[in-house]
């Protein structure tokens, strides 16, 4: 069985169109016997787990009218980890206040409090190191064209 993946990403699209979500990736593996279809789905509130079987579902029900129902292949509807990178702007949103790691395109690395998110990027109170002392700066644009990776540092404190 070969899945025709932009066939697949227009029946994503269509499973998620009357909900508050986002498709941040759609992959199919190469395995012609069981191909495994995986949607990483993301919401500026975040992605429970009801909404990824509602999502599952509507999909598992769209390949099955596309393909057949004798169609051999595993479905995963999930969100991304939390060690993920944020990859769309609208993710964003809801990190605002929390720390963030960022590999900039110029090849540097910034890491602070995320304070504000703009149309064109977001504001950023980077922490840097003096000698021993850690020191805020005051809060800069930083635009999502030079941002390459943004990470949430997750803390346990």
């Amino acid at each position: 069985m070969k899945f025709d993946h932009s066939r697949l990403a227009e029946m994503l699209q269509d499973s998620i169109s009357d909900l508050n979500v986002f498709v941040i990736d759609l992959t199919i593996s190469d395995s012609a016997v069981r191909p495994k279809v995986t949607a990483i789905l993301d919401g500026e509130e975040g992605l429970g787990i009801d909404l990824c079987v509602k999502v599952s579902r509507r999909l598992a029900h769209r390949i099955d009218e596309a393909y057949g129902e004798d169609a051999s292949y595993t479905l995963e509807v999930t969100s991304p980890g939390a060690d993920q990178p944020l990859s769309d702007p609208r993710q964003y949103t809801r990190h605002v206040g929390r720390t963030l790691k960022l590999n900039l395109t110029d090849g540097t690395e910034k890491t602070g409090v995320m304070e504000a998110v703009e149309a064109e990027g977001i504001q950023l109170a980077e922490e840097v190191k003096v000698k021993t002392k850690k020191s805020i700066l005051p809060a800069v644009l930083v635009p999502f064209a030079s941002i390459k990776e943004a990470r949430v540092v997750i803390s346990f404190k």
